[in-house]
């Protein structure tokens, strides 16, 4: 919980520096989609997605990321509670990822409406107690999906980074289907209670 307290206390911070950002790029887009259209949402919303497997991949294979996301893996525990502990400065560099919708002309309001769908839709998988979901499993992330994520077991390793969309996995060659309960936690474990030493 400290963590995620002092993830949404900086969030502020980073939520301003990212809406300077986007709208200094707002005035360099190639056009202008209209916020009320509903194909402006969709492509949006699946933008967003893709946009945060990239990031989520790339945090989990460039050190400097990882070394902010690595908060939300050390966790020993799966349960609801790991999703809400997130590093104090994964935000700063998470926002950078979605840029270039300004230069593509999504409106502010839309992107970060879908960012902040994406990110919820996120909580309800991070559970034990949802075994599996039928054919829900071939196209959408679900707890079986994410538990092979939060695994430290070799086979899962730098498996299943999607948001809400499995199919970015399975496109891309990411994909481990859940084969036995994972091990969860990283490689290294953190050994610590102290939410400045896992930050």
């Amino acid at each position: 919980l400290s963590n995620g307290i002092g993830q949404q206390v900086l969030a502020v911070f980073a939520a301003l520096i990212f809406t300077y950002l986007y709208a200094s790029l707002e005035p360099l887009r190639l056009w202008t989609l209209p916020s009320d259209s509903w194909v402006t949402w969709v492509v949006a919303l699946l933008l967003t997605d893709l946009i945060y497997y990239i990031f989520h991949r790339a945090s989990h294979r460039v050190n400097f990321i990882w070394a902010t996301h690595v908060v939300h893996h050390s966790s020993e525990e799966y349960n609801l509670s790991v999703a809400l502990r997130q590093s104090w400065l994964q935000g700063f560099f998470s926002s950078l990822f979605y840029l270039p919708l300004a230069l593509l002309g999504f409106p502010f309001l839309v992107v970060a409406a879908s960012g902040g769908i994406i990110t919820v839709l996120q909580f309800w998988f991070h559970t034990r107690t949802i075994k599996r979901m039928g054919f829900l499993e071939s196209f959408l992330n679900t707890p079986s999906h994410h538990r092979v994520h939060h695994g430290r077991n070799p086979k899962y390793l730098d498996k299943n980074y999607a948001g809400v969309l499995i199919i970015w996995d399975r496109m891309f060659g990411t994909f481990m289907p859940e084969q036995e309960e994972p091990v969860y936690g990283i490689v290294k474990p953190l050994n610590s209670w102290k939410v400045w030493h896992a930050n």
